[in-house]
């Protein structure tokens, strides 16, 4: 009798632990609701805010594309980037689509996806303020001033590449940019497309001195721990739209060409 009591108590404990892990996930959640809520912070040509307020990017296309496959609409949700990860460890999000570095610490705290594309870090400098430098160890000198934005593979690779250098660290990319473009930093360190953009938008005033990256990475679509049915979704959905080609063909656009910037926000 007490072995049958048993059983049935660990019988009685195993039910109750199946719920527990089946709302583990949330990918039926989002299914059930009808929307998927997405996690952005602004950075060009990730996420960027137009003239009339509205979001378009990259990522922005991307979630979009997840959504429409899914059925269901998207809620975006505007984060400063420090912020991001631990609105998706509360709950606040479903998934993180930010251009994402996918790096050993943040895989501590995330799930990454398959990476959506290779990236990488790179370096623009104010003319005006390196006029005199001839090299890239120069760079690393304690009266050199270099922004970066928080919480970046970028910040960690500008403090690896010039640890004699003071390192500035702002909130966000806008915030960053406006050092160098006012001559407060002489360089700023972040992704490329960033700091390729930025040149090409201020020719006058911003170079990139280096051909190649700082660092290469990958970046990737992130979801909260444990949600292993939503990511195993994501992944399939990266596999399907690197083989149609769209996913390729749409960051061409965002990453290769300018026609977009027109309608961003001034």
């Amino acid at each position: 009798m007490v072995r049958l009591i048993l059983r049935c108590q660990a019988l009685l404990l195993l039910t109750l632990a199946v719920p527990t892990l089946a709302d583990a996930d949330v990918l039926n959640d989002i299914l059930d609701r009808g929307t998927i809520r997405i996690g952005v912070a602004e950075f060009a040509p990730w996420t960027i805010k137009t003239k009339s307020g509205d979001l378009i990017g990259f990522e922005i296309e991307v979630a979009r594309k997840i959504a429409s496959d899914m059925n269901v609409k998207p809620e975006f949700i505007v984060y400063e980037w420090e912020k991001i990860i631990p609105a998706l460890q509360q709950g606040e999000i479903d998934v993180i689509a930010a251009g994402m570095a996918i790096t050993p610490g943040r895989a501590l705290q995330v799930n990454f996806s398959q990476p959506l594309a290779q990236t990488g870090i790179g370096l623009a400098t104010n003319m005006e303020k390196t006029k005199n430098v001839s090299a890239l160890r120069h760079l690393n000198d304690s009266r050199i001033v270099i922004s970066v934005v928080a919480d970046t593979l970028a910040q960690s690779v500008a403090r690896t590449f010039f640890e004699n250098a003071k390192i500035n660290v702002y909130p966000t990319g806008d915030l960053a940019e406006d050092a160098i473009l006012s001559g407060r930093a002489h360089a700023y360190v972040a992704t490329v497309p960033e700091v390729n953009f930025l040149a090409l938008q201020n020719s006058r005033k911003v170079d990139l001195p280096i051909a190649e990256p700082l660092m290469a990475s990958s970046e990737a679509l992130a979801v909260m721990k444990g949600e292993q049915e939503f990511l195993n979704f994501l992944n399939a959905w990266v596999v399907a739209r690197q083989t149609d080609k769209w996913l390729g063909t749409t960051r061409d656009y965002w990453f290769k060409t300018i026609d977009w910037m027109p309608d961003v926000k001034n």
